[in-house]
């Protein structure tokens, strides 16, 4: 079944014609240009593209981050408004790229994790803390650390549970590797391909990088200038099955140097 195909209460995010634009007249630039794409519940759908093609201003458009666009962002079939509400948030948790910034450097574990529960009305706010920092491989011990006592993966891992915490329908992950080392990339990866099929929950990732959005997702959008041009499954990334001059580029570049024939 091709996504045009899916079902329509199968559909848990969609953008119609998304157009993002910075700035106003001569000085404007449209770093999203007329995007538009679907992603099914509890798929793994990737956007890859180099730096400043505008796959994280989608990411931030979806999460609210950004309010001033055009066009259409559904979840599960209902229109967003342009000024989400806490009910969105609730459902839908960003995972940011950098985990030294995106933790409040003078703030314990359990007090990171218990905010997102205290502001969304959840009970048992200790069971629940403990339960997800065992499910992200840290254990309840972590509550009472910082995170400068804390590795970039275990931070990471403390992001992971933030999100997971509140039990979303789907995370948004900007480039949630690109930050760690590459002996740690794999383990988050790993991890986040292990929640998702454990928790049936939806993830939308960004990434400059071919190897690790394959790893985790299964349909792959290719961005370059602010447009979509082609969408491939995972199979057909590592099969090198591309349509696009582009996109043939871009695989060949992750496969390392081809010389001249």
């Amino acid at each position: 079944m091709t996504p045009s195909q899916t079902p329509t209460k199968d559909r848990i995010l969609e953008t119609i014609g998304l157009r993002v634009t910075f700035g106003t007249g001569l000085l404007s630039t449209v770093a999203v240009d007329g995007v538009s794409f679907m992603i099914a519940r509890g798929e793994a759908f990737g956007l890859i593209g180099e730096s400043g093609c505008g796959k994280s201003t989608i990411l931030r458009t979806i999460a609210g981050l950004v309010r001033s666009y055009d066009g259409s962002l559904l979840f599960a079939n209902k229109e967003l408004p342009h000024k989400r509400d806490k009910e969105f948030f609730r459902k839908v948790q960003m995972v940011f790229q950098d985990p030294y910034g995106s933790l409040h450097p003078r703030k314990m574990v359990e007090s990171v994790l218990a905010e997102p529960l205290a502001i969304h009305g959840f009970d048992n706010p200790r069971k629940r803390i403990d339960a997800v920092l065992e499910a992200v491989g840290l254990g309840p011990a972590f509550r009472f650390r910082y995170p400068h006592e804390l590795s970039g993966g275990q931070r990471q891992r403390v992001a992971i549970a933030r999100a997971l915490v509140i039990e979303p329908e789907v995370l948004l992950l900007d480039e949630p590797t690109s930050a760690l080392d590459v002996s740690v990339q794999a383990e988050i990866l790993n991890l986040l391909k292990s929640l998702r099929r454990e928790r049936h929950v939806t993830y939308f990732m960004v990434s400059h990088d071919l190897a690790v959005i394959t790893h985790l997702c299964d349909r792959i959008a290719v961005m370059t200038e602010g447009r979509i041009i082609e969408e491939m499954t995972a199979a057909d990334v590592r099969a090198g099955r591309a349509r696009e001059p582009y996109t043939r580029t871009l695989l060949e570049a992750s496969a390392g140097y081809v010389p001249a024939s």
